[in-house]
């Protein structure tokens, strides 16, 4: 039977001697839970094998010169007219250019701009439509702001004309399932890669979704993912993984993943957190409207942090970057956001 490895990790200041670093940031861990499908048992760090203890330690690899000793804010900038929370406000080239400036003058270390909503029920979009809304701003932007842009797609076409326009990352929420030419779009030009946690389509995604076990079934997915992309010749260290909370989940699916992000740095890989206004914020937190889920966008970042996570993609650029710094700063923690 197979067995899991999730780091507990902590940041009190009592640090004790033999802890060991997490991904090499600001969480340390002195145990693990040492986990079947079957039950769980807490361990010391020491007994969780050698091979484990490598991938939870090692400091990830900077990508598009970005490293992770912080946190790090992914700005969400949607050119779409469907999109869940903003759909519309931001189709216009110049209202997206000026979306973006804000968005770094706010603090995002990365902009990820997307043409195609993934929301559930949206409908897809054909590639010449996508490529006419995201490569002129990405274009433009790319002689502009010196941070890294990611774009956000599922179509290897769109993605190799962002590349050529000047965005770093790719962003695929089929992690490389809906378009195989995305993984060797992602070798040849040595961008990194995010690679999402998905079932179905956004048409259908949210139609019953069954799990044997969430936190497991996952992981699994994803640790199939990554070795697919070594397979194509992308090295682990320029994977990004996302267990893409509100994507084919319900709002337990999506909670006790939550609980559990730790786990998924076994993998090796960066993490990245995308829960900004999502709807099981709205359920939980009686705000059926997107955009008044931002305190309860803030209180999931900020849980997300405290396991470690390095990227979050946000709407609420101020407001994240804010609570996270004061976050830091009363906790005694050893990075500022």
């Amino acid at each position: 039977m197979k067995t899991y490895y999730r780091p507990i990790p902590m940041t009190d200041p009592a640090r004790p001697r033999k802890a060991l670093s997490l991904a090499g940031g600001w969480c340390w861990f002195d145990r693990v839970e040492r986990m079947t499908r079957d039950e769980g048992e807490v361990i010391p760090a020491d007994d969780a094998p050698a091979n484990v203890l490598e991938r939870l330690t090692a400091a990830r690899t900077p990508l598009a010169g970005i490293g992770w000793e912080a946190p790090r804010m992914m700005g969400i900038l949607n050119v779409t007219p469907d999109s869940f929370s903003d759909g519309g406000k931001f189709l216009d080239v110049e209202a997206a250019l000026g979306q973006a400036r804000r968005l770094r003058d706010e603090g995002a270390d990365i902009i990820d701009i997307g043409g195609e909503s993934t929301r559930p029920g949206a409908a897809e979009v054909a590639v010449p439509e996508e490529n006419s809304r995201t490569e002129p701003v990405i274009g433009i932007l790319a002689n502009e702001i010196d941070i890294p842009i990611s774009i956000d797609t599922r179509k290897s076409v769109v993605a190799k004309a962002a590349l050529q326009a000047g965005a770093t990352l790719l962003n695929d929420v089929a992690a490389m399932e809906y378009d195989p030419c995305m993984a060797a779009l992602a070798a040849q030009s040595g961008a990194p890669i995010c690679l999402m946690h998905n079932v179905g389509d956004p048409a259908t995604m949210q139609n019953d979704p069954h799990y044997d076990d969430v936190l497991f079934d996952v992981y699994d997915y994803l640790e199939a993912r990554v070795a697919a992309a070594e397979e194509a010749g992308i090295a682990r260290g320029k994977v990004i993984l996302d267990p893409g909370i509100g994507f084919g989940k319900t709002l337990e699916h999506n909670l006790q993943l939550l609980r559990h992000l730790s786990l998924f740095h076994s993998l090796g890989c960066v993490l990245l957190l995308g829960a900004s206004r999502k709807r099981f914020i709205g359920t939980i937190s009686n705000a059926p409207e997107a955009q008044d889920r931002m305190p309860g966008s803030v209180a999931v970042a900020l849980a997300g942090a405290l396991q470690g996570v390095q990227i979050f993609r946000v709407h609420d650029m101020k407001a994240t970057r804010q609570a996270l710094s004061l976050q830091a700063a009363v906790t005694g923690e050893r990075w500022i956001a």
